[in-house]
């Protein structure tokens, strides 16, 4: 699974406080020798029953093929409850040898050089997971230099699905694919179908609030968030600055819906599913919610709209793996990581189930299955987008708080300059970029 709701994001934020105990504590790993020359992996990770199920899978067939290693499954069934959970185990020494970690918290795990760096690892003839043969915008903030300390399992590029029955009732005849193909996909077209799904009086899109959104609108639009540098400069950037204000202001008006805001009983899942949506920005594992519903034919999906035509990269939520610094079974923890992340792994974890796109080469294949019509713009957006900017990612919290600016503008309550500014300041204060 590559993508947390954002509810859950902000949920679990995590003290600031239990990051500084985990980088004074002496984590000395969970590992151990199962006698007789077999070395123990102890592994975590979060997920639905039928996630684990897999994970299970794989672990079975990987110690078929590996017998001088006993691979072990600490689940943690919540997403809230699990960083909390793994940081506890680092700050007292009974952490997993190799473990899950999301993207809005693999920030304070780098710094607290609590990860084991994996750069000469992966290079090495043992590896299966070249540097280079990840998407390398999907990195983040787990890049130091030349330095790696976890790599992304999958990744869920946020592409917009579309929902062919609530198009056509809201009279539109063009595909957005189609147009996509074409380089017609434009800024224009898209708000033009939102306008008139709007007059249908249908939801036009829905969003969720983290910074895919916030980060993929801007880069869609020409603008920039972040320089090179890492300094937020979207609110001195007047590209940055108009292309918010179109989206809030679609928020505003309730074109655009910010899918966490939806009551329970009545998400975003049952508004697209029940044709009351024309579009939802989210990642693979739509296949499964459409899927479920029956009419799987009536949904495909597309990239985000640019002014003219021509793709651009946004955002994609990606969960890493990392090996605890502190393990004692170094090798054999690194083979099973390596194994996991491997084409071949992701393949075996990936393949039929469809939640998540690859993020290494060689495993396409398991997108390419038929459907959706258009599998193939998954892996292109991919190929060319980016993960939360390292400058937001490296601070606890740091990203929930700008989502929550972010919500107020969506709202109403803020005006777009002023809450950029806000965040700019935020992130100022926070990281003295």
């Amino acid at each position: 699974m590559s993508r947390v709701d954002s509810k859950v994001r902000r949920l679990v934020a995590v003290g600031a406080a239990v990051a500084v105990a985990l980088s004074m504590a002496a984590c000395s790993g969970n590992g151990a020798s199962g006698g007789s020359g077999t070395k123990t992996v102890v592994w975590s990770t979060w997920g639905t029953p039928e996630e684990i199920a897999r994970y299970k899978d794989f672990d079975t067939e990987f110690m078929k093929q590996h017998p001088d290693v006993k691979v072990v499954l600490q689940p943690v069934a919540d997403y809230g409850d699990y960083h909390t959970k793994l940081l506890a185990q680092l700050a007292s020494g009974t952490a997993p040898d190799v473990f899950y970690i999301g993207d809005d918290k693999i920030g304070q795990f780098v710094s607290s050089n609590a990860l084991l760096p994996l750069t000469s690892l992966m290079s090495s003839s043992a590896s299966k997971t070249k540097p280079e043969d990840f998407a390398q915008g999907l990195f983040g903030v787990t890049k130091k230099g030349d330095e790696i300390y976890a790599a992304p399992n999958d990744s869920n590029p946020d592409a917009m699905w579309y929902d062919k029955v609530a198009l056509k009732k809201a009279g539109i005849t063009d595909d957005p694919a189609a147009l996509a193909a074409e380089g017609k996909w434009t800024t224009d077209a898209y708000l033009d179908m939102n306008k008139k799904l709007k007059k249908a009086g249908l939801t036009g899109s829905m969003f969720w609030n983290y910074w895919s959104t916030h980060y993929g609108w801007i880069s869609s639009q020409g603008g920039q968030a972040f320089d090179e540098s890492g300094k937020f400069v979207a609110n001195t950037d007047q590209t940055s600055v108009d292309a918010m204000d179109v989206l809030a202001k679609n928020f505003q008006n309730h074109t655009f819906v910010v899918a966490d805001t939806l009551p329970a009983g009545a998400g975003a899942d049952s508004v697209f599913v029940s044709h009351k949506a024309g579009f939802f920005v989210q990642g693979r594992y739509t296949i499964g919610t459409v899927k479920s519903a029956g009419d799987p034919q009536n949904y495909d999906v597309a990239p985000w709209p640019t002014p003219d035509g021509k793709a651009a990269p946004t955002g994609t939520a990606v969960s890493y793996l990392a090996i605890n610094a502190k393990t004692k079974n170094k090798d054999a923890a690194f083979e099973f990581w390596t194994n996991f992340l491997s084409a071949e792994g992701q393949t075996a974890r990936l393949q039929g189930g469809g939640n998540a796109v690859p993020s290494i080469k060689g495993a396409d294949k398991v997108v390419l299955d038929g459907y959706p019509d258009h599998a193939q713009t998954l892996l292109d957006m991919r190929d060319i987008g980016f993960e939360d900017p390292a400058t937001e990612a490296a601070v606890p919290g740091l990203s929930s708080d700008i989502s929550d600016k972010m919500l107020a503008l969506y709202q109403g309550k803020s005006s777009t300059q002023a809450t950029l500014d806000e965040v700019a300041k935020m992130i100022s204060d926070k990281t003295g970029k």
